[in-house]
């Protein structure tokens, strides 16, 4: 395994002062951890139970509550940003992250950035959302996020530290992605130059799960059941009429975890098409010949596809987004009129429905699961803030709440590896060929060790 260091910055040592959480009587003894508490990286066995590797690169930092903090509570001046996309779970977040100020540590000053970055550049003029449980009490039951949300300006990293230094920020929370953390490590790093005192918090957030480090993103549960809805329709249309295709598109740039779940969730599904697995279109082996067939013993087929998927049939405009992100060409759109074009000139009837519910998801409420979800992760970020730890993400590893450096989270994309036991049960889940390819794969082989 690869060498990793989970190592969390500090802003310094905790001070002598103890949490406002030890004045109140711990009758379950359940409020701290400690920082020599870990959680092993890579769990994984090879027969012989020795082999467990406990050192220091293996052991990730365990979240919760410092006995002794760093921050006095009274003094601190806390702000939160809401970047990217929409994400089912971001009020869910910002709710926790205030009750938690307030009701534990006794913060009552706490301020929202409006428009991700852009709320922190005075270029925009956007002023700050003071915020309390009144004002959130409330809002977990909302889609969206009562801050709003925008992409780019990561990136102007000075400007930035001097807002925070201006207002007397004490710690900032960042719910974002993967653009969005990057800004949150240079923002940390601009901090540290400084030799500022403030910490810097990120929650993960990416519907497409694809963030490292992360066993779950928060609003995937969400998008998934949502998903299973748009599924379920396609099918009805796809079932009740003569050669019926059923087209979801869903998220999923580089990964394709939403359509893999939401697959395997509803049974419904009879090809799932993924970014990390390449399908061809022609030929006896390629996706309309197998279509074809499967019209003709089932009279009915229904398509998932993540949105990155296919992207090699559609011509390449390399346009970006604000946060840096390749403009995707619509692939469902794409694959309704290929598919419709290959069934009319081999004279056969076809009846398709294209279905894209994408922004319906990410606009929709968090559903229950991903509310806790989001309540534990506000609480944990808050925590490890007022340890005076920075540079950092909450994290979900091997279902344990966890601290991970930024630097690591941002390191890479998770991805589905096909040749892992979760696009197995998929091909399980939908009866598809192993490989909608002409050309087949070679199977991989391990290296004997010498």
């Amino acid at each position: 395994m690869k060498r990793l260091d989970f190592t969390i910055p500090v802003l310094g040592k905790p001070a002598r002062q103890l949490s406002s959480m030890s004045k109140k009587h711990d009758v379950w003894r359940t409020s701290y951890v400690g920082d020599n508490q870990y959680i092993l990286y890579d769990i994984s066995l090879s027969g012989n139970p020795s082999s467990i590797d406990s050192s220091q690169h293996n052991l990730i930092e365990k979240a919760g509550p410092r006995e002794n903090i760093y921050f006095d509570p009274s003094k601190v001046h806390a702000g939160i940003v809401t970047c990217g996309g929409l994400c089912p779970g971001l009020n869910d977040v910002i709710r926790a992250i205030v009750m938690t100020l307030w009701y534990r540590y006794g913060t009552k000053r706490i301020s929202g950035f409006m428009y991700g970055y852009r709320g922190l550049l005075s270029k925009f003029n956007l002023p700050a959302m003071e915020l309390n449980p009144e004002v959130v009490s409330n809002i977990h039951r909302l889609g969206g996020t009562i801050l709003g949300a925008s992409r780019g300006y990561g990136d102007c990293v000075e400007e930035i530290v001097d807002s925070l230094e201006r207002m007397n920020i004490s710690m900032l929370f960042t719910i974002g992605g993967d653009g969005t953390q990057k800004g949150a490590l240079d923002i940390s790093e601009e901090v540290k130059k400084r030799g500022l005192k403030i910490s810097i918090v990120g929650i993960p957030k990416t519907i497409d799960n694809d963030l490292r480090f992360v066993q779950r993103s928060f609003g995937f549960e969400t998008a998934v059941s949502r998903a299973v809805d748009a599924v379920a329709c396609a099918h009805v249309e796809a079932h009740d009429g003569v050669n019926g295709i059923g087209i979801v598109k869903v998220m999923g740039r580089e990964s394709g975890f939403i359509a893999a779940d939401t697959a395997m969730a509803i049974n419904d599904v009879n090809y799932v098409l993924i970014p990390e697995v390449r399908f061809d279109l022609e030929g006896e082996n390629g996706l309309f010949a197998s279509l074809e067939r499967r019209l003709k013993q089932r009279n009915h087929a229904v398509i998932l596809v993540a949105e990155g998927a296919g992207q090699e049939y559609m011509k390449d405009f390399r346009a970006t987004d604000a946060s840096g992100n390749v403009k995707f060409n619509d692939i469902g759109v794409f694959l309704k009129e290929r598919i419709g074009e290959y069934f009319k000139t081999r004279g056969i009837d076809s009846n398709l429905k294209y279905i894209d519910p994408s922004y319906m998801i990410r606009s929709a409420p968090a559903n229950s699961n991903d509310s806790v979800y989001c309540a534990k992760l506000g609480a944990y970020v808050v925590h490890a803030a007022m340890a005076g730890k920075t540079g950092m993400i909450v994290s979900l590893i091997h279902s344990h709440f966890v601290h991970v450096p930024i630097h690591l989270a941002v390191s890479g994309r998770k991805h589905i590896d096909p040749h892992q036991e979760l696009w197995r049960d998929v091909i399980e889940a939908t009866g598809q060929p192993l490989l909608l390819q002409e050309r087949r794969i070679k199977p991989r082989t391990k290296k004997l060790r010498r």
